[in-house]
């Protein structure tokens, strides 16, 4: 048994957090170790990153694709709260409940990269800068001015952005129209998004950084 509390949390809604509540009790009485919820989320990552994948010759893979992306979210949230409700919070336990998303963000979008839906360039970008992203979010802890959240494309909303890219994709596909919106697919313009928005994330990220440096 642990006294340790994080240090940084991300934030989330109270609405979300309910949805957990009950999957939380049940883990505790179960004695489900957290470490294996964060090892699940890759899990649920690694199937989303199979189904966008196979989505290019089978689309409707692209709606069991976003559901799994908010599984491995929705892991993320609950691997915290089963740690701090079952008293086995730790340093160790924050390092396997991060190093686990990096994986994840890599297998989604490697993932997406080779659906043949978009060019597999922008794809990999994405990936890219989804590590970025977080990367500069941990260096604020590292730093010592506290871990980093903010920006417009943090982990929810990159997943979010894939889910509106991946299903218009899969609504023209269905409806027989083209993905092609001028030289590039919708899904390379999604990925596009993600590059964009994350860039804005990072910069937000150091400047916050930097400022929390000068305030010491």
């Amino acid at each position: 048994m642990s006294d340790y509390q994080p240090t940084s949390r991300r934030p989330i809604a109270e609405s979300l957090r309910l949805t957990a509540n009950g999957a939380v009790r049940l883990c505790v009485r179960l004695g489900i170790h957290p470490d294996a919820i964060s090892y699940g989320s890759v899990g649920a990552s690694a199937l989303a990153g199979v189904a966008f994948w196979w989505s290019g010759a089978l689309p409707w893979l692209l709606i069991p694709a976003v559901l799994l992306c908010y599984l491995r979210l929705w892991f993320n949230m609950l691997d915290g709260m089963v740690a701090l409700a079952s008293n086995k919070a730790s340093l160790r336990g924050e390092l396997l409940n991060d190093l686990p998303d990096r994986v994840s963000d890599a297998i989604v979008f490697a993932g997406v990269a080779h659906s043949g839906l978009c060019h597999v360039v922008t794809g990999y970008w994405a990936a890219i800068f989804a590590l970025w992203t977080a990367y500069v979010g941990t260096f604020g802890q590292v730093v010592g001015v506290g871990r980093q959240f903010g920006g417009i494309m943090a982990k929810p909303w990159r997943m979010v952005t894939l889910h509106v890219g991946a299903w218009i994709t899969l609504g023209l596909l269905w409806s027989h129209r083209s993905v092609e919106l001028g030289p590039l697919t919708v899904l390379d313009w999604t990925n596009l998004a993600i590059v964009a928005g994350c860039a804005e994330t990072i910069a937000l990220r150091l400047t916050r950084i930097v400022r929390g440096l000068a305030a010491e």
